[in-house]
């Protein structure tokens, strides 16, 4: 019996979660993405969710795996190579990023899609976030940022851009062990002015962002952090490697 080869539609949307040790918020974020991927199916778009797991000890690819995402290893301990690895297998003409800790909205996919599709304009952006819970610290932190996001257009939460510039542009920067999400926005931001395109801020559709490094650190953290990053940049004054392990990449998870 002949077999047939059968050629699976490429999916409008690849979501990227780069993801180490997230067995216990992942499910979280995978449940509201079936959410928005039902809202996004109603108007014909589609989507694949690829878990680019960085050397998790924990049930991370298991659980991804179970709930029908598209698993890829990656053992290189950089923020930057894990999210161009998910990048690497998508088949997507846009492509996504989140981290594993947010949540999304429900109508996320379709706003994306919409300012992709209609805006020649936008060359991307970002949806930007809420935050899970508020103090005065978390709050100063935000505040602190804001001016920042007005001028630049950019942003956090969810972020996205047409595949054939995300490949202009060289993806993220895997010479940086933090920072590379700054940093690609600010390349992306750049190819757009030669374009005369712009970021655009998709804030109807803001994620929830954790706030579980202030529950790890300290409401007041991210000020220290900010004088060590500037003491080792600026200065170069400190352990850059002690830095990117402590915030990023051996947390206590």
């Amino acid at each position: 019996m002949a077999t047939m080869n059968v050629t699976l539609p490429s999916p409008s949307i690849s979501l990227v979660i780069p993801a180490y040790n997230e067995a216990v918020l992942l499910p979280r974020l995978l449940d509201s993405i079936e959410i928005a991927r039902q809202v996004f199916a109603e108007s014909g778009g589609s989507i694949e969710v690829i878990v680019a797991d960085n050397c998790s000890t924990d049930d991370t690819p298991t659980l991804a795996a179970e709930r029908g995402c598209q698993i890829v290893s990656v053992e290189q301990r950089c923020i930057a190579a894990v999210r161009n690895a998910g990048a690497e297998v998508a088949g997507g003409s846009i492509l996504a990023f989140v981290d594993a800790d947010a949540v999304i909205h429900k109508e996320t996919f379709v706003q994306i899609a919409q300012i992709l599709a209609h805006g020649s304009g936008v060359i991307g952006g970002a949806t930007g976030v809420r935050l899970e819970r508020l103090s005065s610290g978390i709050a100063f932190t935000y505040a602190l940022h804001w001016p920042f996001l007005w001028l630049t257009k950019m942003d956090t939460g969810v972020v996205f851009c047409r595949r054939e510039d995300f490949a202009e542009v060289g993806g993220y920067d895997e010479r940086q062990k933090f920072g590379e999400d700054v940093s690609f926005l600010l390349a992306l931001r750049k190819l757009g002015k030669q374009r005369r395109q712009c970021l655009r801020r998709a804030t109807s559709v803001k994620a929830v962002a954790s706030t579980r490094k202030f529950d790890e650190y300290g409401e007041w953290y991210y000020f220290g952090l900010l004088w060590r990053v500037g003491r080792h940049m600026l200065l170069k004054r400190g352990d850059g490697e002690e830095i990117a392990d402590r915030y990023w990449y051996k947390p206590r998870r």
